[in-house]
């Protein structure tokens, strides 16, 4: 599908609005509505982004033309950096039933399959108090466009292994585009942002579990020292600007709609369809698995906390399993043997990761429920 197609689909059938396949549904619908399939019998309205929002700054007119909100509730915009991808596609949705106006930006890049964040998007397009703007954090200009009441930023480039390749590009988007964030913040007085940091920046650190107050100091990519850039940056603008800064160390997060390139997903979609899948190392490496909703109510709980000046939070499950467990709770879900290739442990690769969830749970009321196999069932269901 065309990345500029826009549909809508209210919830009751009354909005009204042209595009809508709800209150309008379409014949030949590409969406596959259910009401569209069963009594479509309009043409499809076919509005493009750049088109439409020549005269309106949202999709679903969130503001009238002199910048105020319909509602009479401007105070609840929030834009999400990233939210075409995994983690940042199940926030955003999730912001939407809470009745935040969300503006998500994401490049689309194709580090992964780019059909993977098209359909996170789709996933999006029914709620009609989201936004989509396909633009680059390196450059947006969108904070001082809609002045939110807080930026999320989950943007970044992802990959341990990739950034060994190609260090330069994770200096430029982790660093640079955290950058360009962090000046908009300020140039336009938002008081508020949380982003995205790492459990790759404990490194080679052999206490555990990890805390935030370990010394860091033995990161083992170029991925987990772009990521603590980012902290450092995130900490000198809250001493010289005030800027509020939250940041998450996230552990290994996994779920439905997952990231291809990582082992959660790899591992089931390979073992479900009798595809070989590399195993790193002899399996003592071992990896504390977070499921991505217990993931986003630590981000929100977060964006509610005003009382948080200048922090770092690990969000993990402080559950570690090794890999050779976590390969034998695959082959549990999928009710099916994996076909092992044993390869050496490569470059860039930490022996474990183990959450100290303490700080978060005080400050956060942060509190994982997700079980492995849970989890994990419930990814394998939706591929």
């Amino acid at each position: 599908m065309d990345d500029n197609y826009i549909t809508g689909y209210c919830v009751l059938g009354d909005c009204n609005k042209a595009w809508c396949h709800h209150c309008y549904p379409v014949k030949d619908c590409k969406e596959k509505h259910q009401i569209c399939i069963k009594e479509g019998m309009c043409e499809d309205y076919n509005i493009k982004y750049n088109e439409y929002y020549k005269n309106h700054d949202t999709l679903y007119d969130l503001e009238d033309d002199n910048g105020d909100n319909e509602n009479g509730d401007n105070d609840n915009k929030i834009i999400v950096t990233g939210c075409a991808g995994f983690i940042g596609s199940h926030l955003c949705e999730k912001l939407c039933q809470m009745g935040y106006n969300v503006i998500g930006i994401d490049n689309i890049n194709d580090y992964y399959d780019v059909n993977v964040k098209q359909a996170n998007l789709n996933h999006l397009k029914k709620y009609e108090n989201f936004l989509f703007l396909k633009e680059d954090i390196c450059d947006t200009q969108s904070i001082e466009k809609y002045k939110p009441i807080s930026v999320i930023h989950l943007a970044s480039m992802a990959g341990v292994r990739n950034s060994i390749e190609n260090p330069e590009i994770y200096e430029k988007v982790n660093c640079g585009g955290f950058l360009n964030i962090l000046q908009q913040c300020v140039k336009n007085n938002i008081s508020k942002i949380l982003y995205a940091s790492s459990s790759s920046v404990y490194g080679l650190n052999e206490k555990v579990p990890f805390e935030e107050t370990d010394l860091i100091s033995k990161c083992n990519s170029p991925y987990a020292v772009s990521k603590y850039c980012m902290e450092m940056y995130a900490k000198t603008y809250n001493q010289l600007y005030n800027l509020k800064t939250i940041g998450f160390r996230f552990f290994t997060v996994y779920g439905p709609r997952g990231r291809p390139d990582m082992a959660p997903y790899k591992f089931l979609y390979n073992i479900k369809n009798g595809i070989p899948i590399d195993k790193y190392g002899d399996g003592s490496s071992s990896r504390d698995y977070t499921y991505v909703d217990d993931i986003v109510n630590g981000i929100i709980s977060a964006l509610k906390n005003d009382k948080i000046n200048c922090e770092v939070y690990n969000l993990g499950n402080s559950s570690p399993v090794t890999l050779n467990t976590f390969i034998e709770i695959c082959e549990k879900v999928c009710n099916k043997e994996a076909i092992i290739n044993n390869k050496p442990n490569q470059l860039g690769d930490v022996p474990k990761t183990y959450a100290c969830i303490d700080k978060a749970k005080r400050d956060l009321n942060y509190n994982p429920t997700t079980d492995l196999f849970t989890g994990l069932t419930n990814a394998f269901n939706s591929l």
